[in-house]
């Protein structure tokens, strides 16, 4: 049996790391990878297939401790992936006659790079 899918998404281009709290079973840490800092200040929205359930802005140092409002039962179930989709923007800077754009999976996480 299918559970409900979760999406987490971040309107900015941060990377993304599991943070423990006891405040929300469900939390987020944005980093700034290119500076090697917090990501504050980014909206984050957390949905069900339902629709939008949670949002938050991530404070000064990267997080959004309380996402999941108290309301909100987690329930046990078989989900179809941890992230459903990923999404990779990039930009041309100068036009080369080929992009390598490689996406390395795993079962909880993904990158992406500008390959050669």
């Amino acid at each position: 049996m299918k559970g409900p899918l979760a999406y987490l998404s971040a309107f900015a281009l941060y990377t993304f790391a599991a943070s423990v709290s006891a405040v929300s079973p469900i939390t987020t840490h944005v980093l700034d990878a290119k500076l090697g800092l917090p990501g504050s200040g980014v909206p984050i929205t957390l949905k069900v297939t339902a629709g939008v359930i949670a949002r938050c802005t991530t404070d000064a140092d990267g997080r959004c401790n309380s996402l999941l409002p108290d309301s909100y039962v987690l329930k046990r179930g078989v989900y179809t992936a941890f992230y459903p989709f990923a999404d990779i923007t990039f930009e041309i800077e100068t036009p080369a006659p080929h992009y390598h754009i490689p996406l390395n999976l795993a079962p909880y996480s993904f990158t992406t790079y500008r390959g050669s």
